[in-house]
C-alpha cells in the first residue's frame, strides 16, 4: 500500500525515474537511435564526465515548460571547460514532422555552439534512463555523472532557485 501512495505521488509531482544521488547508466545514442544535430555523428553520455551538466529532455510540444530556467542557466554564463548544457528533443513524442523540428536544431546550434543538440528518433532515453514521455525533462549531473536534481514536468519557482544553487556549488566545487 505505501508503495503504491509513493508512485502515486511520484506521477502527481512529475518526479523522474532517475533518483538524486544514483549514477546514470552509460548510454551512446546513434543510428536509427538519434544522433548530434551539429553533424549526425554519434554521441555517449560518458563525454558529460568532468563537466558538470544540465541535460533537457523534452517533447518538442512541452519546449516551454522549462524555458525559465534554460534562459537563467544562459545568463549565468558558466564557464564552458567546467559546465555543459545538452538539449534532447524526443522526436518520436510529437506529431509534429521531424524534418521541421531538425531545421530549428540547426539553427539553435549555430546560435548556442557551446551546447549540445542532440536528436532522439525512437524515445530512447525513456526506455535508457526512464524519462517521462511526453514531458519536458530536466536532469543535473555532477561531474562524475551522479544526478544532482531531476525532474519531469514544469519546475517551479522554488525548484529553479535550489537547481541554481546546486548548479553554482558544484562548479565552485573545482574551482576552490
Amino acid at each position: 500500500m505505501i508503495k503504491k501512495i509513493a508512485l502515486t505521488v511520484a506521477l502527481v509531482v512529475g518526479v523522474s525515474a532517475l533518483e538524486v544521488g544514483e549514477v546514470v547508466k552509460p548510454i551512446t545514442l546513434t543510428g536509427a537511435n538519434g544522433s548530434q544535430v551539429k553533424d549526425n555523428s554519434a554521441w555517449s553520455s560518458d563525454s558529460l564526465k568532468g563537466r558538470v551538466s544540465v541535460i533537457f529532455y523534452v517533447d518538442p510540444d512541452e519546449k516551454e515548460a522549462n524555458s525559465k530556467f534554460s534562459k537563467l542557466i544562459e545568463e549565468q554564463k558558466f564557464d564552458k571547460t567546467e559546465f555543459v548544457k545538452v538539449a534532447i528533443v524526443n522526436l518520436a513524442a510529437t506529431w509534429k514532422p521531424s524534418f521541421v523540428i531538425e531545421k530549428l536544431l540547426v539553427s539553435k546550434q549555430k546560435e548556442l555552439p557551446e551546447n549540445i543538440y542532440l536528436k532522439d528518433k525512437k524515445s530512447f532515453f525513456v526506455k535508457e534512463w526512464g524519462l517521462k514521455d511526453d514531458a519536458s525533462n530536466v536532469i543535473i549531473l555532477s561531474r562524475e555523472g551522479k544526478v544532482l536534481f531531476s525532474k519531469s514536468g514544469a519546475m517551479s519557482e522554488e525548484e529553479i532557485e535550489s537547481s541554481l544553487v546546486v548548479l553554482k556549488k558544484s562548479i565552485a566545487e573545482r574551482l576552490k
